[in-house]
């Protein structure tokens, strides 16, 4: 078969390097292109990845850059549809649910193309966030539906999506966490920046229902008030700095940091505080506390795990952490069915015989 896989994130990356790796050495004489959209255009949150994850260098750069959702897909449209009839691809593979994966999912199937998506079937239920619509309208043009846990298989059937689309194959992004376990383990990121493993707590913030109105402040504050019982450190999103302001005391900001380095800071951590999906499935694999700051999540098997625990839109109950720390019991050691860094075995599998 002739592939096209279409990045176009951070979190894109880790999802799909195992796997491209995984195809490319199953089945050498399969052409395929990679294909990166630009949606995370910064070197920081992307390019590294080419370096750390050992992702091939795409074949296609689509630049799409920042925008609107609206002018993010119409830009993936135009500039990846001359691709694919360049390419005349058999499967196009998307990963995830950014804007870059939708107008994929489109741009392929207005051409008659099959598409197969990886991470199918997560839900949160809350079709206020974008990228619940990208995922449900993924799903629905997909020939191919890949899970990574078994909620997913029953959303896809409560929407009327085929069971014989769908395989449960695991979690591609902790392929990634299993083929670098020895190299982020030996960075000792936190002692490099002066903190002592086990002691702090690590935050990434960047959803817009967060970042772009006064609940930024308030969690600042919060994080200032925790500040005073353990250390917090925050490598901060671009457009979450852009949003800050003023230094905040106690908290200490550092620029967006490389995929090992990131992993390193988070298995070395006391616990994070996210709002980010792929952050929770991390944390859960590699047994580390997580708070997330949403109302929902579309990763239930993460709180299921034990490790997860949903803290609401509610940024004044982030300066509970300390005390739910001190109240927790030891941390979960067994991750979640088919979490076992062969995912991308299993999806060469059900290509094969597809």
């Amino acid at each position: 078969m002739r592939l096209v896989h279409v990045l176009g994130t951070r979190p894109n990356f880790v999802k799909m390097a195992p796997l491209i790796a995984t195809l490319r050495e199953r089945f050498a004489d399969w052409p395929a292109s990679i294909v990166h959209t630009g949606q995370h255009y910064d070197r920081a949150m992307s390019e590294v990845f080419f370096e750390e994850l050992g992702v091939p260098e795409p074949d296609h750069m689509l630049g799409v850059g920042s925008g609107s959702h609206a002018e993010q897909t119409a830009r993936v449209l135009e500039r990846l549809e001359p691709v694919l009839v360049a390419e005349r691809p058999d499967l196009v593979i998307v990963p995830g649910d950014v804007n870059s994966t939708l107008a994929a999912a489109l741009c392929a199937s207005r051409l008659g193309i099959p598409v197969a998506h990886v991470e199918s079937g997560l839900r949160s239920f809350d079709r206020a966030m974008p990228e619940e619509i990208n995922r449900i309208a993924t799903d629905h043009l997909s020939a191919l539906c890949f899970l990574h846990s078994p909620e997913a298989s029953e959303n896809l059937a409560a929407e009327g999506i085929s069971a014989n689309r769908a395989r449960y194959v695991g979690n591609t992004m902790i392929d990634t966490l299993v083929a670098l376990r020895d190299r982020f383990g030996a960075r000792e990121t936190a002692r490099s920046l002066g903190l002592a493993p086990d002691s702090y707590l690590l935050v990434t913030l960047h959803r817009p229902a967060l970042v772009d109105g006064p609940l930024l402040a308030e969690a600042i504050g919060a994080l200032e008030r925790v500040s005073a019982e353990m250390p917090v450190v925050f490598p901060v999103h671009p457009r979450t700095r852009k949003m800050l302001g003023a230094e905040p005391a106690g908290v200490r900001l550092v620029d967006p940091v490389g995929y090992l380095d990131f992993l390193s800071l988070e298995s070395e951590a006391a616990a994070v505080l996210t709002d980010s999906g792929g952050i929770q499935e991390e944390s859960t694999f590699l047994g580390v506390p997580c708070f997330t700051l949403r109302d929902n999540t579309e990763r239930p098997v993460t709180v299921r795990a034990g490790t997860n625990t949903l803290l609401g839109l509610r940024p004044e109950r982030i300066a509970e952490i300390p005390a739910l720390l001190s109240g927790a019991s030891a941390r979960p050691t067994q991750a979640p069915e088919l979490w076992d860094g062969r995912a991308s075995s299993r999806v060469a599998d059900v290509l094969a015989g597809w």
